[in-house]
């Protein structure tokens, strides 16, 4: 007896990273809120006229449609739910956050609670506002999420008298997590603000 094949339709989702697959297609990572983090192959994608090159964008909502009972979904259809734009001094945050989803997320495990805080922080970095807060906010959900919170009451993450000890405590927290070691776009960054403060 055989499966049926699983169609999902529309489904709100974000792309994660993707990478190149055989001479035309891509391999797409994507966060969606009813289904936590998908794999798809999307075939022709990197076709010169190809229509997905332009929608598989980071940062940005999408709503897609895929089948298949694999590991690695098929891609069916994708458009553009909303166009955000990230400032460039955004994007190292932004590349921080998938990065965490993608290490410490289980394969279409829904965390609907975790992906409105992603659409809550990108929102936040889209208009150039406080990026320490929005990170500290995301990482104290991704723990609590995960089942690594941290005890005590949600803080504030406005203060910004706390937010370097917040970021010591959370990062010190993720990384006991983080399969394979340190967090590349968390080494990045902090190469950048070094850079920014000399």
């Amino acid at each position: 007896m055989s499966k049926r094949s699983t169609r999902i339709i529309d489904a709100p989702a974000f792309v994660l990273q993707s990478t190149a697959w055989r001479e035309t297609s891509l391999i797409v990572k994507v966060f969606s809120r009813d289904h936590g983090v998908v794999t798809l192959v999307a075939k022709g994608a990197k076709r010169p006229y190809s229509g997905l090159r332009a929608v598989l964008m980071p940062f940005q909502l999408l709503a897609l449609s895929w089948s298949g009972n694999a590991e690695v979904k098929t891609l069916t259809h994708a458009e553009v739910s909303r166009v955000q734009p990230v400032p460039g001094a955004a994007l190292m945050s932004c590349w921080y956050m998938n990065e965490l989803l993608l290490r410490l997320l289980a394969p279409e495990d829904p965390h609907p609670g975790l992906y409105d805080a992603y659409v809550q922080a990108l929102e936040v970095l889209s208009q150039g506002k406080s990026a320490p807060g929005a990170l500290r906010q995301f990482e104290w959900r991704m723990l609590q999420e995960t089942g690594y919170g941290i005890d005590g009451p949600e803080p504030d993450f406005s203060d910004r008298s706390l937010s370097a000890a917040l970021r010591e405590q959370f990062q010190q927290r993720l990384l006991e997590h983080v399969p394979g070691g340190r967090l590349s776009s968390r080494e990045v960054l902090l190469s950048l603000r070094r850079l920014a403060d000399t």
